[in-house]
């Protein structure tokens, strides 16, 4: 017999007598984010395919809920799962749910310090200030960037993501602001510019600390007026956005060094949030995990007590990347498995031991096993090198290196993503 379980009124309601799933429900719903999380679940026992694709139609979420020996859980359709436990195995299940519940790119959150900084998020999605996230490189900070989108006034508008270390240096302006053909050579078309496509929604400024001085006036005016300059053109455009700004380095010790503007940082900084490193919440990498492996393996599948375990002991130098990286391998290395266990986890083993500062670098960097590791390892040698000698000093070790600062830059910021660098260290 069917029997909903559903919390579409923000309380957990049971329509069985059983009581089967109380201590599941118990110890997982209340901790959920209410308008965003509870009230697009619908819980039931041995959900019937109609039921589900029923509630699936409406916008919801049906997971359907089972005790079994042997553990699963499958994505069995759009806005459809079922979670077969052991309810003498509650953590993993309540994991399994948490994963199951963030189906449709909401974030995943177990750990007491991450469900507190969503709460936080929620209320200011409903204000319309410049938002700024701080934190290591691969912590999800574009993930908080949509879920700010989505619960404020401005879901229905554009969501824009622009990499501010990624784009050529030459054309940054003209693709943030926009230009007038013939503007420049080759500019053979007009084109609106990033901030005009992200009118009436938001902009993700990713990396705001590797934006050039000479644009950072720009974009300041930008921010403050509300309008935007293209390139070749003499009258300025309003544009309605809001801008959510990340960045892996501590921009206020970047306004001391001169390389950010301390104008730029106060309009950008009106309410900071700082995702922390994934080893400082554990609670968060067992529910990844199951996120994780209804992405890369939808059909039924469970990851064992022995390889969470493994899981949440590691130090995670990487973040939620290099735990995406292991579990896709383990997917791989399990062929079919009904579940993963500890033999099936392996870690990364390339370069990569963080350092907190940036001392005299290490003697070796352990065992590369591609010719790209072997060159991307050579290359942060000398790097680290370099910088050590300049007492930290970018230019001048940009100078020495015969490279840009810029391109210095983004080197760092590369090794800083493969846990070379701790983020926000001095180099």
């Amino acid at each position: 017999m069917e029997s909903a379980i559903s919390t579409t009124r923000g309380e957990t309601e049971a329509a069985s007598h059983t009581g089967a799933h109380d201590a599941l429900i118990g110890m997982t719903v209340p901790l959920m984010g209410g308008i965003w999380q509870r009230d697009r679940i619908v819980l039931g026992e041995d959900l019937r395919a109609p039921m589900a694709a029923a509630i699936a139609r409406g916008g919801k979420v049906a997971i359907g809920l089972s005790h079994a020996a042997e553990p699963a859980l499958a994505l069995v359709g759009a806005g459809r799962m079922t979670l077969a436990y052991d309810p003498d195995a509650l953590p993993q299940a309540r994991a399994a749910l948490i994963a199951a519940s963030a189906q449709g790119g909401w974030p995943v959150a177990g750990d007491p310090h991450s469900l507190a900084l969503l709460t936080l998020a929620e209320r200011i999605a409903a204000s319309d200030i410049p938002v700024l996230l701080e934190g290591p490189t691969g912590t999800g900070k574009e993930v908080l960037a949509r879920f700010v989108h989505r619960l404020s006034a401005r879901a229905n508008g554009p969501f824009v993501a622009v990499n501010c270390a990624a784009m050529p240096e030459a054309m940054l302006e003209a693709l943030l602001f926009g230009h007038k053909k013939g503007a420049f050579t080759g500019a053979a078309e007009a084109a609106e510019g990033l901030f005009r496509a992200a009118d009436g929604g938001t902009l993700l400024l990713d990396e705001i600390g590797e934006l050039p001085l000479a644009l950072q006036s720009k974009m300041l005016r930008a921010l403050q007026e509300g309008e935007v300059l293209p390139l070749g053109a003499t009258k300025p455009l309003k544009v309605d956005v809001r801008v959510v700004a990340a960045t892996n380095r501590h921009l206020a010790s970047e306004v001391e060094a001169g390389r950010f503007r301390e104008d730029l940082l106060y309009r950008l900084n009106v309410f900071p949030l700082t995702l922390p490193a994934l080893r400082d919440r554990p609670g968060d990498i067992a529910p990844l995990a199951f996120a994780m492996l209804l992405r890369h393996a939808p059909a039924a599948s469970w990851i064992g007590a022995d390889a969470l375990a493994l899981l949440e002991g590691h130090a995670w130098p990487g973040n939620v990347r290099e735990l995406e990286n292991v579990i896709r391998r383990a997917i791989l290395l399990a062929d079919g498995a009904s579940a993963i266990t500890a033999d099936h986890i392996i870690f990364d083993t390339a370069v990569r031991a963080v350092v907190e500062t940036a001392p005299p670098p290490p003697t070796t960097i352990a065992g590369p096993r591609s010719l790209s590791d072997v060159a991307f390892a050579s290359e942060a040698r000398a790097i680290l090198e370099t910088l050590s000698r300049n007492g930290g000093n970018r230019v001048a070790t940009a100078h020495t290196l015969g490279i840009s600062e810029r391109t210095l830059r983004y080197r760092l910021a590369s090794m800083r993503g493969a846990g070379l660098l701790a983020a926000g260290g001095a180099a």
